[in-house]
């Protein structure tokens, strides 16, 4: 399945996709890994970031909680985030 299926929008040139990919292959296990680690890491503070400007009253811990509503849907921030009892 191509990119332009899933989201019907290709941004990158044939060429550019090409020549990210050959990057790709030519990392060790251990720089993809790495790699990965740090596109999550942004795409995380990209969708908290995004979580904040829509709700700046929202705790660290309500932030995590919508953006986990966001990411796997619905229900899912209540159940990793439930509300603390004093």
């Amino acid at each position: 399945m191509t990119r332009e299926h899933l989201s019907g929008v290709r941004d990158t040139t044939s060429s550019a996709e090409r020549r990210y990919f050959e990057l790709l292959r030519a990392q060790s296990a251990e720089q993809r890994l790495r790699t990965a680690a740090l596109l999550t890491g942004a795409v995380r503070e990209l969708g908290e970031s995004a979580v904040r400007e829509r709700h700046p009253e929202a705790s660290e811990r309500e932030v995590r909680a919508m953006l986990a509503d966001r990411l796997y849907g619905p229900g899912t921030g209540a159940r990793l985030f439930p509300a603390r009892r004093r």
